[in-house]
């Protein structure tokens, strides 16, 4: 999760998000060389008196300054596009979560099981204990088994909400009537926290999002027991 003046992205929790890191180190490189090169000339033609009357028209320069950046867009569009398509690639997910969103909290339904499904609220902060973090803990955590590709339907009952876990590189609308999907794979086991990304009225910062990710025998163990509370409450 983000830590106190931290200036960097969290650690990727998944291979999307590792993906999307090194995209943002290719891209910075691209961007510091060129800015470089910039403030490079920039000095030099301010700080000499020499002038070369040929410049404006030279066909040398003409041919390098339209080749140069075509060549340095599709350096940065390959890599992007192949990040695309890596995002919406759901092949054989072990495991569908439907994820709805409501003013103000999330409801989670485990479509492979009958009777798993259960409301997600955030804990208020005098109820929080030692250890725990404001704004961001909930009465019932999303429990996925790591290393396992995990496909997440996201839909909304009331307005615009957006499920977001940015450890695991996941931001997917959740639009009232439609159902969009995404999903991920955890790498790691650990509790990753995510929040609503789109304003959706006054408790809008109040509907956290707190992912899970344990052993596939932990999770087992979790939805067995999650299933005997329900049967019972029943």
């Amino acid at each position: 999760m983000a830590h106190p003046s931290q200036l960097g992205f969290q650690d990727a929790a998944s291979p999307v998000m590792e993906e999307l890191l090194h995209f943002h180190d290719h891209a910075l490189m691209i961007v510091l060389l060129i800015s470089t090169f910039v403030l490079y000339i920039i000095v030099a033609m301010v700080s000499t008196k020499l002038t070369n009357k040929y410049i404006l028209d030279s066909q040398e320069i003409e041919i390098v300054w339209t080749i140069l950046p075509s060549v340095i867009l599709i350096l940065i569009a390959l890599p992007s596009l192949r990040i695309l398509y890596l995002m919406d690639e759901i092949n054989d997910p072990h495991l569908t979560i439907k994820a709805m969103g409501h003013q103000w909290y999330w409801s989670y339904e485990y479509t492979d099981y009958e009777d798993l499904a259960f409301d997600s609220y955030m804990i208020p902060t005098q109820d929080l204990t030692p250890g725990q973090f404001r704004l961001l803990e909930t009465d019932h955590r999303m429990v996925v088994p790591m290393e396992s590709p995990i496909r997440v339907l996201v839909s909304a009952e009331d307005v615009l909400h957006s499920w977001t876990v940015p450890a695991l590189g996941v931001k997917m609308d959740a639009v009232p009537g439609r159902l969009n999907q995404t999903a991920f794979i955890a790498s790691r086991p650990g509790v990753f926290y995510g929040q609503c990304s789109e304003i959706c009225g006054a408790n809008h910062s109040f509907m956290p999002i707190v992912v899970e990710a344990v052993p596939l025998e932990h999770f087992e163990n979790w939805s067995s027991l999650m299933l005997e509370d329900a049967s019972l409450g029943s």
